[in-house]
């Protein structure tokens, strides 16, 4: 947990056994960017399983005032909540109150009225997900560490502001909520094997989604096809092996899925702009 002044953050990770309540009570007007991931204990314990793998992650940003009430949890289900937790200053302090960005939102606010940004909470998405783990593992202390949260807090808030923009698209609307979650499923899987990712006609198979609606929607969902997905999640992962492990080119090479250092080199300089043995000079 994380507390300054207008600000509150908590990660929490849970599983139980049997259904569970949790009992909560707010006093004064708050902001939550809310964010919360769950996987069955099955898929957890047996990834080879995949197919079976039911889970997801959902976020929106709601605005509550004084309130009480519980949250019911299903037993066999990994939760992680990621939840930040705003004065109501606070927030308008990181977005102005009079943007476009949330002018129903502010509207219901001032009305002292519970309610959330979006009617339907949103899928999150990679650079999401990305965001809070540099918030979560951070080795920064004091006030650079406060910077470094604030920084990151704005940008979670962006990304949630960007989605939503684009989910009022009809392209969206088009899909049921199975359909959505297959679609989740697939990205699920390319995130644990994107280093050797099925080709569609096996993925479309493994979500049980055909080709044309996986695509659309992967499309629709998370703003790039699934090439562009596998393609940046390669590349970020050797970064890091680079930068923060310290691994050669050739133990990267096969590390995220290319035959030949060349290849790496190619898409790395298409992707970040220099190459691979510049990262580090």
């Amino acid at each position: 947990m994380i507390s300054s002044g207008g600000l509150f953050l908590m990660n929490v990770h849970m599983r139980f056994n049997e259904p569970a309540n949790i009992l909560f009570e707010i006093e004064g007007e708050t902001v939550t960017s809310q964010f919360i991931f769950y996987e069955h204990k099955q898929a957890v314990e047996d990834k080879q399983r995949i197919k079976k793998m039911r889970g997801g992650a959902r976020h929106n940003i709601r605005y509550i005032p004084s309130l009480s009430g519980k949250y019911e949890l299903l037993p066999d289900v990994v939760y992680n909540y990621f939840l930040v937790v705003l004065s109501k200053e606070y927030y308008f302090h990181l977005i102005n109150q009079d943007s476009s960005l949330h002018a129903d939102f502010v509207q219901e606010i001032k009305n002292g009225k519970y309610t959330s940004i979006s009617a339907q909470d949103l899928l999150v998405s990679h650079e999401m997900k990305q965001t809070i783990n540099d918030i979560v593992e951070c080795k920064r202390t004091g006030e650079l560490k406060r910077l470094h949260t604030e920084s990151k807090i704005l940008e979670l808030l962006m990304l949630q502001m960007e989605q939503l923009q684009n989910d009022q698209h009809d392209e969206v609307r088009k899909y049921t909520n199975l359909e959505q979650e297959k679609i989740e499923q697939a990205r699920d899987i390319l995130d644990q094997d994107f280093a050797n990712p099925p080709v569609l006609p096996v993925l479309s198979r493994m979500v049980s989604l055909n080709e044309f609606k996986l695509k659309r929607g992967f499309k629709a969902y998370f703003g790039t096809t699934i090439y562009g997905y596998v393609t940046r999640l390669k590349m970020e992962r050797a970064r890091h092996l680079l930068v923060d492990q310290k691994m050669t080119i050739r133990e990267v090479t096969y590390e995220v899925g290319f035959k030949h250092q060349s290849h790496l080199s190619e898409a790395f300089k298409k992707y970040f702009g220099i190459l691979p043995s510049e990262i580090r000079s």
